[in-house]
């Protein structure tokens, strides 16, 4: 397994006299090798998973543009979603809300051979629910106390169960909503929910210490993700996803193509109209 990548630092020197003598800085990396060192990585990931039918369940909470979408979008980017599966449910139904609360999440748990990936899970009861009025306190409460029951249940069963909490500083959040704002290609990310999470900031505050405090377990520890520098955190979060899964590399086994089959002799192309997509780019 390749170590996670840590920053080094290095000194620059402009002469020998040292009066020339720069600061100290960080050594250059290249984020695009780095992301694409650990994709290829989790396609070895991918290849275990399917051979030896282990299950995984990945689940993502954090703050509001602390950028879960991002790295969820990076594991996925060169992955199968036949084995890599993202959940991320809508509001319940009236028929969901009658149901006991971790039913809902249950029959999304993977099978054999599946890695599934929870776009905010059922922690949805600690934070959201809890804040905005949508549960009753005794509920939250009531979650807080069973939640690590129902994880180790989960872990019981032979799933690997791994947590991850983003986390972004005020200031921080304070510039990608504006610039959600600014952006049209972003503006649908800024949801109403989103507006009361930049208001009621200790709110949630206090709702996520919490939770991460009654929550945190042997067997289903919260990892936390430092967020305000994006591409460090999805570096980061990664390696540790894979240092974090006891996979082995499969060797691929190279399919013979053979010859492709000759054209038959009374082959006639087809005549009729196409309708062909024009060509923009001349």
């Amino acid at each position: 397994m390749d170590e996670k990548y840590e920053p080094q630092q290095v000194d620059a020197e402009a002469g020998r006299n040292g009066k020339d003598k720069k600061k100290k800085k960080k050594k250059s990396w290249d984020y695009d090798k780095e992301i694409s060192r650990l994709q290829v990585e989790l396609a070895h990931l991918q290849a275990w998973i399917k051979k030896s039918g282990a299950r995984v369940v990945i689940v993502f909470e954090g703050r509001d543009a602390a950028g879960k979408g991002g790295m969820i979008k990076r594991i996925m980017e060169k992955v199968s979603p036949r084995v890599f599966r993202v959940i991320a449910l809508p509001a319940p139904t009236d028929r969901e809300k009658s149901q006991i609360y971790m039913q809902r999440y249950i029959g999304y748990l993977p099978a054999a051979g599946e890695i599934v990936i929870f776009d905010r899970s059922w922690y949805n009861r600690a934070g959201v629910d809890r804040v905005m009025g949508f549960c009753s306190e005794k509920k939250a409460q009531r979650f807080l106390e069973l939640a690590p029951r129902f994880e180790a249940a989960i872990v019981e069963s032979g799933i690997i169960l791994l947590k991850y909490f983003l986390t972004v500083s005020e200031d921080e959040q304070d510039r990608r909503f504006k610039r959600r704002i600014d952006d049209p290609l972003r503006q649908w990310k800024l949801s109403p929910m989103d507006v009361e999470s930049y208001q009621r900031w200790w709110d949630y505050t206090r709702a996520y210490d919490e939770m991460l405090r009654m929550t945190d377990s042997n067997h289903a520890p919260w990892w936390i993700v430092p967020s305000d520098d994006k591409k460090h955190a999805r570096v980061n979060c990664i390696s540790h996803i894979l240092q974090s899964i006891p996979y082995e590399r499969v060797k691929f086994a190279a399919p013979d193509l053979g010859k492709r089959q000759k054209r038959p002799s009374d082959f006639v192309e087809d005549s009729s109209i196409r309708h062909v997509v024009p060509d923009t780019t001349s």
